[in-house]
């Protein structure tokens, strides 16, 4: 019972796959959203188990990434993840294992409750310059705590354990330097326009009294010429800041234009060389989405907020030595609000994280559901199932209205708090200054000349938010784009050089043992021989593993066991390139691009003349319905052949595979979807073009492969059941002679 009674809760805990292939699966698991000690727990315990190469929980997305030894099945891994978030749900787990456990005086705790106390005694008791730096260094630790705090949030209480150390200085790699030219003029620019404030103080100042007395010492000493020299003065520190603030503008949207680029080519081509069996296991969706929308954060970033960022921080390195400088008295209070926005800023990213993870899940699965209803009209409208459909997006739509209302309230709220306090030094300033210039403290025009200054700080504030929510999500876009990167590659220039000149084209599959990720094998010991120059078939009942044979003669999927061998070589120690460039393969699917027919056919063989392409039509049988196309070769398709037939597609993708020419041709279903003249005539013309070539023919129409020299039966399990020529099948009156008579009615040609 104790054993039904535990299966029973593994099953109830709530987490979910969002993707499973070989050695790497990533997985929704709620107990963990907003809970870093469950995230170490569960990194803790996951590593602990036989199997598991590394464990990577997010708090903030509340997914687990497991890489693990092959050998484990998707099985396995979900019992593994199941019960560690079992026991992280547990009360126990309240507390984190010693392992895994905070220091005893995190700063986030009693001991940074206590540093805050102390502070606001010593502000209370001490006098303007106390308070100035109590104000300060309450900024600066509390902006090193809360970075602290957000860094233990992200990857647990072992601080840095799978973060990005430096995410800034990943992100631009190279750029470094146009990095630091931009940064500079970020300074320079804030400086200059932060300083006309301080002259036209004292321009109201001349105004007031009439001359001033530091202008009079520079030898400007009419009130006309003093009112001129501080006019031209504030237009020439304006005119520069024009000037330094829109080159550093452009500085910074070119760095972030070129680091995108970087990351989106380099990432993209990674993607394309990435092993098929990870591919096959990842949502295209959400590939695009880390292609397409986390790149172009890197740029958002370093366009935007990393401007804003460095502006805020110059406008409070310019303003604190100004103040101390010209009124070190009513210093505090224009600094005063500074590690309560900062504190605000990041209790603000700490409670809106989780809610943006729930609102970008929710967009991505609109998306999702939106890209594939699309693309499922025809299937859709042919059931009628318009009403479900729009229901089902109205139901996915909405969730992501209320995740985006949870954030939008609580960005609100922050957005008009910081203003709050931002006109609440403001106020507080115009009261103290007044009072100190009433007394004669404080001089007028010094006054005039600061009195603007915090302004144009505090009215920026409200900016931070958004500035470090902007760096936070390009640090994840970061995180998500290098997990990217990790994906296992195909290495084609690695390997035996496949000579042309000794090419020979005989295959084999010896004792070969396949399986896909958590699914029953498909073969456990399939062993087959592809003559050289002579055309097998291969037929069997759906799901005998067809389509999986000319997968592993490609090195589309690699074998569990055995070997498939080219002129007896095994094909892993051959070059990638060079066994595909040796080897035409036209799928089932017959996948045409958004291109003119010219294009489609001269794909992979770029270099094709319009007399090969032509040649490659005729022999596909596609030049005639070609010829009726309005621009023949030229005419546009459409994404994936939108335009044309399921039959003269494959047709387009037959012409493809001949146009390359190579020594071994594979097809599999290549005219499933063509009539039986139009495919009589392809085998009559296949038939000269095969010739000293080897052919694989894959099949259900046994039509399509009578003619080969070598027949092989698959039945259930990848199993040869039968074996030979067409006529000497037939006669035998097995498996393949019952198939011949249910296709052709009992009557053979």
């Amino acid at each position: 019972m104790s054993e039904v009674a535990g299966a029973s809760v593994l099953q109830s805990v709530p987490v979910a796959p969002r993707s499973v292939v070989p050695g790497r699966q990533r997985w929704e698991v709620p107990v963990l959203l907003r809970r870093p000690h469950v995230a170490a727990f569960l990194e803790s315990w996951l590593l602990a188990q036989p199997g598991i190469a590394s464990a990577r929980a997010n708090p903030v997305t509340g997914r687990l990434l497991v890489r693990h030894d092959p050998a484990l099945d998707g099985g396995d891994i979900e019992r593994l993840v199941r019960r560690a978030a079992a026991k992280a749900a547990a009360p126990v787990v309240a507390v984190p294992p010693a392992s895994v456990r905070p220091a005893p005086r995190d700063p986030g705790g009693r001991g940074g409750a206590g540093v805050l106390l102390g502070a606001g005694a010593l502000f209370l008791l001490g006098g303007p310059l106390v308070r100035l730096g109590v104000a300060l260094g309450a900024t600066a630790f509390v902006t090193w705590r809360g970075w602290r705090r957000s860094d233990r949030r992200r990857w647990g209480p072992e601080g840095a354990k799978g973060a990005v150390r430096h995410p800034l200085r990943t992100m631009v790699r190279s750029h470094r330097r146009e990095l630091y030219v931009a940064t500079s003029l970020s300074v320079v620019a804030q400086v200059l326009f932060l300083t006309p404030a301080l002259f036209i103080g004292r321009l109201l100042g001349v105004l007031i009294s009439g001359s001033s007395p530091a202008l009079v010492k520079l030898g400007v000493v009419s009130f006309s010429s003093q009112l001129l020299f501080l006019s031209a003065l504030i237009g020439l520190i304006f005119g520069a800041y024009a000037v330094v603030s829109y080159v550093s503008g452009l500085r910074w949207r070119a760095l972030g234009q070129q680091v995108q680029h970087e990351w989106r080519t380099e990432t993209y081509a990674h993607v394309q060389r990435g092993e098929l069996r990870f591919l096959e296991g990842e949502r295209m969706t959400r590939l695009v989405g880390v292609l397409t929308d986390d790149v172009d954060r890197f740029g958002r970033f370093l366009a935007g907020p990393a401007n804003t960022l460095l502006q805020i921080a110059t406008s409070f390195a310019f303003l604190v030595p100004v103040f101390l400088w010209l009124a070190p008295t009513i210093a505090w209070v224009a600094f005063i609000p500074a590690p309560v926005v900062v504190w605000l800023s990041f209790n603000y990213q700490e409670r809106v994280a989780p809610e943006s993870a729930v609102s970008s899940r929710d967009r991505s699965l609109l998306n999702s559901q939106l890209f594939n209803n699309l693309e499922a009209t025809t299937t859709v409208k042919s059931f009628g199932a318009e009403v479900y459909e729009i229901e089902r997006v109205g139901r996915l739509s909405e969730a992501y209205r209320l995740s985006n209302r949870a954030v939008d309230r609580r960005t609100t709220v922050y957005n008009n708090t910081v203003q709050v306090c931002a006109l609440s030094s403001l106020f507080g300033l115009l009261i103290l200054g007044g009072l100190h210039v009433l007394s004669g403290a404080l001089p007028l025009a010094v006054f005039n000349a600061l009195i603007g200054l915090p302004r144009l700080l505090l009215m920026r504030l409200p900016e931070l938010g958004d500035a470090t929510e902007g760096y936070q999500q390009a640090e994840a876009a970061l995180g998500r784009v290098l997990e990217l990167r990790s994906m296992p590659v195909e290495r084609a220039d690695v390997g035996r050089h496949l000579d042309p000149g000794s090419f020979g084209g005989e295959m084999a599959l010896e004792g070969v043992a396949f399986s896909y990720p958590g699914r029953p094998p498909v073969f456990t010991d399939l062993s087959m021989r592809i003559a050289a120059h002579r055309t097998t078939g291969i037929v069997g009942v759906t799901g005998a593993g067809k389509t999986t044979i000319a997968k592993l003669l490609l090195r589309l999927q690699e074998v569990g066991s055995g070997r498939v061998l080219l002129d007896g070589h095994d094909v892993r120690d051959l070059r990638l390139d060079d066994l595909r460039r040796a080897i035409g393969f036209v799928g089932q699917d017959a996948f045409l691009f958004d291109g003119t027919v010219g294009d489609n056919i001269r794909y992979g063989t770029f270099d094709a003349g319009p007399d090969d392409v032509a040649a490659a039509a005729r022999l596909a049988d596609a030049d005639g319905f070609i010829e009726e196309l309005p621009q023949g070769f030229e005419t546009v398709i459409g994404e994936r052949g939108a335009t044309l037939s399921g039959g003269q597609q494959q047709r387009l993708a037959l012409a493809r595979a001949i146009v390359k020419n190579p020594p071994i041709l594979v097809l599999d279903e290549a005219t499933s979807s063509v009539d039986n003249e139009t495919e009589a005539a392809i085998q009559g013309a296949l038939a000269d073009f095969a010739r000293n070539r080897t052919l694989v023919v894959i099949a259900h129409r046994l039509s399509t492969v009578r003619h080969a020299d070598w027949i092989y039966v698959l039945g259930s399990g990848g199993l040869i059941v039968e074996e030979g020529a067409h006529a000497e099948l037939v006669e035998r009156g097995g498996v393949y002679a019952s198939l011949w008579r249910l296709q052709i009615g009992g009557a053979e040609e």
